[in-house]
């Protein structure tokens, strides 16, 4: 497998950060992240704006699913501005496959899109 482009390494490497528990519970650093017009369908079917899911991640109450785990992550250079990464996520024997979309900025790299659906069995462990 040929090394990523700079452009899908830098949207990996900001997944990755969204993964970290001491970045998801901080306001700041996942403002850095998402991007104004973010938006996300969660596991749930919820759909989420940048302020919606800053507010509910980063509430004192909030809950804490413990450390993500990611795997298979995948990313396509859809243009000079546009990548497209799939991977899976596992945390607590929850699984999902995840699809996020990152948009070049001026202030750099940022998650412009996610969604998220739940599984059990994976038919295309191979693919």
């Amino acid at each position: 497998m040929s090394e990523p482009s700079p452009a899908v390494a830098a949207a990996i490497e900001g997944e990755l950060r969204l993964l970290d528990p001491v970045v998801r519970a901080s306001a700041e650093l996942l403002a850095a992240l998402l991007h104004p017009e973010f938006r996300e369908i969660g596991t749930s079917g919820r759909l989420w704006t940048r302020e919606t899911i800053i507010t509910a991640l980063t509430a004192d109450d909030a809950p804490r699913p413990g450390p993500l785990t990611a795997s298979r992550m995948r990313g396509e250079e859809l243009c000079s501005d546009l990548v497209h990464l799939t991977f899976d996520t596992e945390s607590k024997g929850l699984r999902s496959h995840r699809s996020s979309l990152w948009r070049l900025t001026g202030a750099g790299w940022r998650l412009y899109f996610h969604q998220a659906t739940p599984f059990a069995d994976d038919p295309f462990a191979e693919v």
